[in-house]
């Protein structure tokens, strides 16, 4: 055997060793324990608002409490006000406050459809904290035609709703049923057309319009007669 393969022979045994002792200690070594994956958070269903089921003894805020609401109650002037007293009758049911300038501004037209309309009756509600004393120095500078009665603020007419805001208006039919609701002022003008709207009289103003005769038109220009000569 020559010099060089021995010396090949000498180099390759060392490496081999090597490679065999790598062999064992890989052998030897613990696998690596696989890594467990993340358990998934339990899926939880997702909340919903809840909503208010309706109830039946939950007054709706855009009809009256009632269809055909009753009123009875003292008025400051002693007496006592049944609204189902002034059944065949319209009936203008106003709540208003002294401090509410809108409420004051439509005084006089209520009190004219009061006095000058036989079918129409109006009833005055103060809503308001007042005293009796208050609110007739109130009404010597304000009169008005029709009754007045103050209210408890605590506990206003459950036939009604409570007013969001003033003034309020209710407009009851000669059937005792509620025909309009006005929220905001009110004239006379939108009072009776809403009585006309729902079957009632027309306005006076309607009305003669429509039965003033023809003859009332202006009269036709007649031709100039001849002037006789002498």
């Amino acid at each position: 055997m020559s010099s060089l393969t021995r010396a090949t022979h000498r180099c390759s045994l060392p490496l081999l060793a090597l490679a065999i002792a790598a062999a064992l200690l890989a052998a030897c070594q613990k696998p690596a324990e696989p890594v467990a994956a993340a358990k998934p958070a339990d899926a939880k269903p997702a909340a919903t608002a809840p909503t208010d089921a309706p109830t039946a003894d939950k007054p709706s805020t855009d009809k009256p409490a009632s269809d055909t609401p009753e009123l009875r109650i003292a008025t400051i002037d002693g007496k006592t006000y049944d609204l189902a007293e002034h059944r065949g009758r319209w009936v203008v049911v106003n709540f208003w406050a002294t401090w509410c300038a809108p409420c004051i501004k439509e005084m006089p037209e209520l009190s004219a459809l009061d006095t000058m309309r036989e079918h129409i009756e109006v009833i005055g509600l103060a809503y308001e904290e007042i005293e009796l004393p208050d609110m007739q120095a109130f009404l010597k500078e304000h009169p008005v035609s029709y009754p007045i009665a103050i209210l408890d603020v605590t506990a206003p007419p459950a036939a009604f709703d409570t007013p969001r805001g003033l003034p309020m208006t209710y407009l009851i039919g000669p059937d005792g049923k509620v025909a309009d609701k006005f929220l905001g002022p009110v004239d006379a003008k939108k009072i009776e057309d809403a009585i006309a709207k729902a079957g009632g009289p027309k306005p006076l103003e309607a009305e003669s319009s429509e039965t003033k005769p023809a003859a009332a038109k202006s009269a036709e220009a007649k031709p100039a007669q001849a002037t006789p000569t002498a």
